[in-house]
């Protein structure tokens, strides 16, 4: 089964990201899709396993497969808790509802860890940049201020909210390079340190529910493996009663 196939005929979610989610968009903004497909089960019992994401088939577009996508999630990756708080869902069957109904299993105070730790990857390119070039890539620096302020806010309140609301003027006056550098780096020190204040005194539970998430795979997985498939060659037996072949397609 080609990648293109699988995100064709198995996506059980998809949502569309980046500045059109953030509530950031301007005439020139891409539509960024992002989706969830869920691999067959019988895929799994060749040595050569489904892709874990696919690129494509549409420009810029990009999926997960369901394990991986959950795998992501319980690491508290920033990308995948926010895609599956998008605003902008395109599409969810029964199993994409499921998956977004367990998106509080996926927030813990961890989220703070991961989410200092992707900013300060980001804020030591931005100052390679101003040392290098003499100013950041100014998109970059307002994207860093919108995930500070996410993470900060997901940290007082324990609801992940991405749409940046009545921030969006001020964002983008920095991506439009108005606001001086010096200011810009001000703000994200300050978000930081609200940031780790809030992490102490946060509503979210230390841990994530991962019992939870794993049981919602594994039933997923075996309601799956007992689907039938058309593609499947069925087993035929000889004159003395013996399988010839079983082979799955």
């Amino acid at each position: 089964m080609r990648p293109e196939t699988l995100v064709g005929d198995h996506t059980i979610y998809a949502c569309v990201m980046g500045s059109r989610a953030f509530g950031l968009a301007t005439e020139a903004s891409d539509t960024d899709r992002r989706g969830v497909f869920l691999a067959p089960t019988r895929l799994f019992w060749r040595f050569e396993k489904p892709p874990t994401h696919v690129e494509g088939p549409a420009e810029e577009q990009f999926s997960w497969e369901l394990e991986r996508f959950c795998e992501l999630a319980l690491r508290a990756n920033p990308s995948i808790l926010e895609c599956l708080h998008s605003p902008l869902v395109e599409y969810a069957d029964a199993t994409g509802r499921e998956l977004l109904s367990l998106r509080g299993a996926f927030l813990s105070r961890r989220a703070h860890e991961t989410f200092t730790r992707y900013a300060h990857g980001r804020r030591r390119k931005l100052e390679a940049d101003v040392r290098s070039h003499g100013a950041p890539r100014w998109k970059d620096a307002m994207h860093l201020l919108r995930l500070l302020t996410s993470a900060r806010d997901l940290l007082r309140t324990g609801a992940l909210t991405i749409d940046v609301g009545q921030e969006r003027e001020p964002l983008l006056a920095v991506k439009r390079g108005e606001v001086p550098w010096p200011e810009v780096e001000s703000r994200m020190t300050r978000l930081a340190e609200e940031g780790a204040e809030a992490a102490r005194r946060s509503p979210l539970p230390e841990e994530l529910d991962r019992r939870r998430v794993e049981d919602f795979l594994v039933r997923t997985r075996r309601a799956s493996a007992l689907r039938t498939d058309p593609s499947d060659e069925v087993v035929r037996g000889d004159r003395s009663g013996v399988p010839e072949r079983a082979q799955f397609q």
